[in-house]
């Protein structure tokens, strides 16, 4: 097996490192959030890209050695169509359970003070 060119191994180790970081953040913000809809914000949006990390990073390194295929491809489109969908879906099965978390944001500009 021929060995990687240098500027190949540092950019699969950097998007590995970076995909792993936001899958940890995504992990923690599971466990740390207290509310639902926080819950599901971490691993809908963190996770995802997380995930797309790795997965760029394998598709980076099976181009580079000559093994290239489409798994790695269908695998990070099928995340990033499934997950914010998915997380969409739980929100409105969520806000339909409890009527009490569809709370409308405050009009802009009513945070100022009458003068």
């Amino acid at each position: 097996m021929n060995p990687l060119p240098l500027a190949v191994e540092i950019v699969v180790a950097v998007l590995l490192v970076v995909g792993s970081a936001f899958a940890l953040i995504s992990a923690v913000a599971l466990v740390k959030f207290d509310d639902f809809l926080k819950r599901l914000h971490g691993p809908s949006k963190v996770g995802t890209v997380g995930v797309g990390g790795v997965l760029l990073a394998a598709l980076i390194y099976f181009a580079a050695t000559g093994a290239t295929s489409l798994h790695e491809i269908l695998i990070v489109a099928l995340v990033f169509l499934t997950a914010p969908v998915s997380a969409h879906l739980l929100v409105k099965a969520a806000q339909k359970l409890d009527p009490s978390l569809r709370r409308a944001p405050p009009p802009p500009g009513n945070d100022r003070k009458p003068q």
